[in-house]
């Protein structure tokens, strides 16, 4: 059951970073962008004018994408204290800007959503297979 709950934490681990690196894409890449904007409800000049803030943001997701990866890497050959703290932390961070998301802006409730749910349950999973 313990390497079934990894695996599962694993899986969540990764659905997470994946998010984290579109989120990167929103917001280094495609800030400006019409969809970007109507998502966040930013006219062009207001996206323009945190163009900056949001491309430094999306490149802090990247990084726990990179720094939640390489957890499973070492997971996976058998450095469990490093990968499992990799993984557990980059996922807290991922659960807690998501819980900053939805304290600031509640009508991005649903991204929120998005962006906690995969690392949070990654965090319970990871965490009871390693306690077994």
């Amino acid at each position: 059951a313990e390497v079934l709950m990894l695996v599962v934490g694993v899986i969540l681990t990764l659905l997470a970073a994946s998010i984290q690196i579109y989120v990167f894409t929103v917001q280094s890449l495609n800030w400006t962008k019409d969809r970007t904007r109507s998502t966040f409800g930013l006219s062009l000049a207001e996206a323009q004018s945190t163009q900056l803030l949001a491309f430094t943001q999306g490149f802090h997701n990247l990084f726990l994408a990179v720094g939640s990866i390489l957890g499973v890497i070492l997971l996976s050959f058998g450095q469990t204290a490093v990968g499992a703290t990799l993984i557990l932390s980059a996922a807290a961070a991922m659960v807690a800007a998501a819980l900053v998301l939805l304290l600031s802006a509640p009508r991005l409730a649903r991204v929120a959503l998005v962006q906690a749910a995969p690392p949070l349950f990654a965090i319970l999973c990871v965490a009871a297979g390693l306690a077994a």
